[in-house]
């Protein structure tokens, strides 16, 4: 196959792991005779010093026309000043909604080679950690109405939180079709006892549940779902849920896997053309050293493989590199345990291309 990459490098770490994840895809094509392009789209603050906009024109059309899209990292404090509507963050934002890309796919998976890393209780992990968050990307309140005016001689912030059925409906697919991939439940996070759009929210889930009828729905409230991914992660297989609440979610089920660095994620819409990023930010302050963690860039492209190119041979022959090298013994700093070989960025991405088979 061909197929053409756009490739957002972004702030940061972002260059330096994007270029180890591409080492990876062109072992896999040289691996499984394929013919990977790459087409540079420049977003978030390095865009803004160069083109006065996180997200040019010519990015959104070259992410537009490519088969998949391949982000690192945007932000860094450099770039605090700037206006609400001009930061790095709103880049992504837009071309999200560009791209139509309203399901993003995040999985919280424990290699068993990092259970020491795990903060929790031994007794906890030991039961394994694998489920994945299906949150809603380009609704609620991150795009509804923000409004700053003075009320009464004070100043009143409001943020509007809104869902249409068709948006909880479209997301709720994703999740039960999703599931019946993996072990058959969806758990469902809302705040139905509180807010409207949650009870819409559970409403409409219910419906869309009885077309799945092999799949197991329950129901949970946000601040509950919080308490029981740390209490007890192995009771989730899907977590389906509204924009803010699994921005957070997913965040809190990173940590418990052992690190951020090692989870990736994928943003889907109704095409084949997805967005796919590590979790984790920019981490300027160790921008360069060769200290960043490039394992979940590289997840990030075999998802890329797998649900835009339809690899899915070539996408778990990169989740078995990683496997391989971890048992193997090496670690990036944040997952180094005492009696592994601590290495750095390029060497990581070194070790897993040659492991790709």
């Amino acid at each position: 196959m061909n197929r053409n990459i756009a490739v957002i490098r972004g702030d940061g770490i972002g260059p330096e792991i994007i270029a180890e994840a591409i080492g990876v895809l062109d072992a896999v094509a040289k691996r499984y005779g394929h013919t990977f392009s790459y087409s540079e789209a420049p977003m978030g603050g390095s865009a803004i010093d160069a083109f006065g906009v996180p997200l040019p024109d010519s990015s959104r059309k070259t992410c537009l026309a490519s088969d998949g899209v391949l982000l690192g990292a945007v932000g860094g404090p450099k770039w605090d000043s700037q206006p609400p509507e001009n930061r790095p963050e709103r880049g992504l934002l837009k071309l999200r909604g560009a791209m139509g890309l309203y399901a993003n796919l995040r999985p919280a998976r424990m290699f068993a080679e990092l259970s020491s890393t795990c903060p929790l209780r031994a007794d906890i992990a030991a039961k394994g950690i694998d489920f994945l968050v299906v949150r809603e990307l380009i609704g609620g309140v991150y795009f509804g109405t923000h409004r700053t005016e003075m009320v009464d001689g004070e100043q009143r912030a409001t943020d509007i939180m809104s869902y249409s059925e068709h948006e909880i409906c479209r997301i709720a697919h994703v999740a039960f079709q999703t599931a019946r991939q993996r072990r058959r439940r969806v758990t469902s996070v809302d705040k139905a006892n509180v807010l409207d759009s949650s009870r819409l929210w559970r409403k409409t889930v219910c419906a869309v549940a009885e077309e799945y009828p092999d799949v197991e729905l329950l129901h949970m409230y946000v601040d509950n779902a919080a308490m029981q991914i740390v209490r007890d992660p192995s009771q989730f297989d899907v977590i389906l849920t509204e924009n803010l609440f699994g921005d957070i979610l997913s965040d809190e089920a990173s940590q418990i896997t052992g690190s951020i660095g090692m989870i990736p994620s994928a943003s889907l819409g109704e095409g084949t053309c997805g967005l796919y990023e590590p979790i984790h930010g920019s981490a300027p302050d160790i921008a360069g050293q060769d200290k960043a963690n490039p394992i979940g860039t590289v997840l990030a492209a075999a998802m890329l493989l797998r649900h835009s190119f339809g690899m899915e041979r070539e996408a778990a022959a990169v989740e078995a590199a990683v496997k391989s090298v971890l048992r193997g013994g090496y670690r990036c700093r944040d997952i180094c345990q005492p009696g592994c070989t601590p290495v750095g960025c390029r060497e990581m991405g070194l070790l897993l291309r040659e492991a790709i088979c």
